[in-house]
C-alpha cells in the first residue's frame, strides 16, 4: 500500500479505514487506475478524512460517512480552497470523494444522497497549445542548443529521438521514458510500436521511418550496454532517462531557437494532434492514435484549428453547398 494509504488509514477509524483500502485495491487491480492518480487520490481522502476529524472531532466511521450533509463536503471544499488550492486540485478531490462513495455504495456499505448533489468547481477553460509545424520540425531536427558543457554526440542523437518519438508518434514523455530496449522501433519492416499508456492501457502508434532513423543513431552512438527488458533511453550513467531532463532541454530550445513559452514536451503531442487534425485526420483516429479514453477529450482539438472544423462542416451539410 502507498505511503499516502498509511497516511490516510491514521486519520480514519478502523471500519471506514478497512472499506478504504478495498476501495485502493479495487482502483489498482480491476479498474487499473495510473498510479500517480492512485496516489493522488490517497491524498485527498487523507486530507478529506483529517479535515472531518476536526471539524466533527472524532475520526470518520462508515456511520458518521454516511450521515454527513452537504455542508460537511462543502466545507471540506473551502477549507482546501483557503489554503490555497487551485479548481482543478479541487475537482479532483471532489472526483475521488465521489468515486470512493459510489464504491461504497455498490457494495451496499453506506449510500449518501448528499454526494449527488455536490457541484464541482468551475474550472477555466483551456486549449491545448500546439507550435506552429515549422517550430515543430525545428524543434526535433535540431536539438542540439549549445549548453554550459559541449554536449556528447550520443546525447544529442538521444535527446533528438526523444523529441521524434513525441511530435511524430504523439507520446507523452513518460511513455517515451518508459520504453525498454526491446520496445525500440529498429525493424525495416516495423511499422507500428505497442504503447502502454496511463492506466495501464496498450495503443498501437504508427512508427515514422524519421523515428526509426532517430532512434537507430541513438543506438548507434550510445556508450552503455542496454538490456534489452532495461531501459531505452539512458541518462549519462546509464540509469533511466529522467524526464526533468527533456523539460531542461525544451528550455534551452526556447532560447535558441525563438519558441514560445508554451513550447514544452507535451506541447509537441499537441502538435502531433493538432497537425494530423488540420491536414485531414478525423478524430476518431486522433482519440486512438493519443490513446483518449474518450472522444470529448480528442475534441478540444477543434477548437485550437477551428477553420479545419468550418471547412468539414462546409463539406458535410448539405444546405452548406446549395
Amino acid at each position: 500500500m502507498s505511503d499516502s494509504f498509511e497516511t490516510m488509514r491514521f486519520s480514519a477509524a478502523a471500519d471506514a479505514g478497512a472499506e478504504i483500502a478495498r476501495w485502493f485495491d479495487y482502483l489498482e487491480s480491476e479498474r487499473r487506475v495510473a498510479t500517480k492518480t492512485v496516489d493522488a487520490y490517497g491524498r485527498d481522502i487523507a486530507q478529506f478524512c483529517r479535515f472531518l476529524t476536526g471539524h466533527l472531532g472524532e475520526p470518520p466511521s462508515l456511520n458518521l460517512l454516511a450521515s454527513l450533509r452537504a455542508v460537511d463536503f462543502r466545507g471540506f471544499l473551502a477549507a482546501r480552497r483557503n489554503d490555497g488550492v487551485e479548481s482543478r486540485t479541487l475537482a479532483r478531490q471532489l472526483s475521488a470523494i465521489r468515486s470512493l462513495y459510489r464504491f461504497l455504495e455498490r457494495r451496499n456499505v453506506l449510500t449518501n444522497p448528499a454526494v449527488a448533489a455536490l457541484k464541482g468547481p468551475k474550472l477555466p477553460h483551456s486549449v491545448p497549445k500546439p507550435l506552429a509545424a515549422d517550430a515543430a520540425k525545428r524543434t526535433v531536427t535540431d536539438p542540439a542548443i549549445p549548453s554550459a558543457a559541449e554536449t556528447p554526440r550520443w546525447v544529442e542523437a538521444r535527446d533528438a529521438a526523444v523529441l521524434t518519438l513525441l511530435y511524430a508518434c504523439g507520446l507523452r514523455i513518460s511513455e517515451a521514458l518508459g520504453l525498454n530496449r526491446r520496445d525500440a522501433p529498429v525493424n525495416a519492416t516495423q511499422s507500428s510500436m505497442n504503447i502502454t499508456g496511463k492506466g495501464g492501457k496498450t495503443r498501437m502508434v504508427p512508427v515514422l521511418p524519421v523515428a526509426r532513423e532517430a532512434v537507430e543513431r541513438y543506438l548507434d552512438l550510445c556508450p552503455h550496454h542496454l538490456t534489452a527488458n532495461g531501459p531505452l533511453f539512458v541518462g549519462v550513467r546509464g540509469g533511466r532517462l529522467n524526464a526533468r531532463n527533456i523539460q531542461l532541454l525544451m528550455q534551452r530550445l526556447r532560447s535558441g531557437l525563438g519558441l514560445p513559452d508554451t513550447a514544452t514536451p507535451h506541447a509537441l503531442r499537441h502538435s502531433f494532434a493538432t497537425h494530423l487534425l488540420s491536414n485531414g485526420a478525423d478524430l476518431r483516429s486522433i482519440q486512438e492514435l493519443l490513446g483518449h479514453a474518450s472522444l470529448s477529450t480528442t475534441q478540444i482539438y477543434t477548437e485550437v484549428d477551428r477553420t479545419h472544423l468550418l471547412e468539414q462542416y462546409a463539406k458535410a451539410h448539405p444546405r452548406a453547398r446549395v
